[in-house]
């Protein structure tokens, strides 16, 4: 169960969102590699297929062929030179996406250990709305939330009252 695993928050919060709004005999298309996340949707009785780690900036194959009516992408745009394409390949009618937002007070992620572990974007809502918006998704609802660390300093302090993700639900626009 999700409660016994890393990142608490995060995932109850995703989940949450997920349940408001898609209903458990929509099939899922997840952008991204089996996760944790993606198993937990199985336990709550998503139908959940994954992308294979294809490059999603180039290949749209498994996305074009896809019937899953549903597409959730947690915490992967962020990764894309261009998400923009993919955002338009996709052709099921409803989306599920969530990305960190852009914080002033910290740099973007980059691992320091995966050289593929990194972000290209860290979005403020505006531009991760625009980019939807653009791509052809009508934004049906929004949620917001600052994920915490136990750590000491001013930008662990920061991060308490900073919101750090963003998710949004969306309907192609017809």
């Amino acid at each position: 169960m999700y409660e016994k695993t890393f990142p608490v928050k995060r995932y109850k919060n995703t989940l949450a969102f997920l349940q408001k709004h898609i209903n458990t005999q929509e099939a899922i298309l997840d952008l991204g590699v089996k996760n944790p996340f993606s198993e937990i949707m199985k336990q709550h009785g998503y139908k959940v297929e994954n992308t294979s780690g294809e490059d999603l900036d180039l290949d749209f194959e498994l996305i074009k062929k896809s019937k899953a009516k549903v597409v959730t992408a947690f915490e992967i745009f962020e990764h894309l030179l261009a998400p923009y394409n993919i955002l338009r390949e996709i052709k099921a009618d409803k989306i599920v996406a969530s990305v960190p937002l852009k914080l002033w007070f910290a740099p973007a992620y980059r691992s320091k250990t995966d050289p593929w572990d990194r972000h290209y974007h860290e979005f403020e809502t505006w531009q991760f709305n625009w980019l939807l918006e653009k791509a052809g998704w009508e934004i049906k609802d929004t949620f917001r939330w600052a994920n915490p660390v136990r750590k000491l300093g001013i930008r662990p302090l920061l991060r308490i009252f900073t919101p750090r993700y963003y998710i949004v639900y969306a309907e192609r626009k017809r």
